[in-house]
């Protein structure tokens, strides 16, 4: 066992192995159609999963690393800013990237897209779900656009991964942490659209 919980990468493959086996075997034995209602159990899962890394992370920036930096003496900073937070970047831009994709592959795959998207304005039949998840949808797209197009290029000007001006550095690091305080704004109303949809309107 010690030999699974060792290797974080061992830990990853073994979980996941047990997840497939655990659906598998409700799909041989319990009785799950797998058809077109498996996959859609399939990307929501993998929604949540990519979801709870990218919205997990964005709380970690603003509930611990953003809060707690003053409190770190100045010869410690660096490996924050060397070592643990670039690699937490590159996770929460690709949890925010894959959150979002999976949340379209979803709606497709439901096929209630452009029902949500137009936030059921243009549906043949409104009904409120449609603008309920559709105000999720997009509160995840901004916040993925704040991601990648305005919190990730000033991190990489305030952590030094790409060259800049001494002074351009603690104004990117505000830029970055202002937005990304946006996203913690916009996060627990996009996460009651998007947890609760389904619960409310059935």
């Amino acid at each position: 066992m010690a030999a699974i919980l060792t290797n974080l990468r061992t830990t990853v493959h073994v979980s996941i192995l047990i997840a497939i086996l655990l659906v598998a075997s409700y799909v041989l034995w319990g009785g799950v159609d797998a058809g077109p209602a498996l996959w859609q159990a399939i990307a929501r899962w993998t929604h949540v999963v990519a979801g709870i890394m990218w919205i997990g992370l964005l709380w970690y920036f603003n509930f611990v690393q953003i809060p707690n930096m003053p409190n770190i003496p100045d010869e410690q900073k660096p490996a924050i800013g060397k070592v643990i937070a670039p690699a937490a970047l590159f996770w929460f831009r690709w949890g925010a990237a894959f959150t979002v994709l999976t949340g379209l592959i979803i709606a497709a795959l439901r096929g209630y897209m452009v029902e949500v998207l137009s936030l059921g304005l243009i549906a043949d039949v409104y009904t409120p779900q449609y603008s309920f998840i559709g105000i999720g949808m997009w509160l995840a797209l901004i916040m993925a656009f704040n991601v990648w197009f305005v919190i990730w290029p000033n991190q990489k000007i305030a952590l030094g991964i790409v060259e800049a001006d001494a002074d351009a550095k603690p104004k990117a690091a505000r830029t970055a942490m202002l937005f990304s305080r946006t996203n913690t704004l916009l996060s627990f109303p996009m996460l009651v659209a998007m947890s609760m949809a389904q619960t409310i309107f059935g």
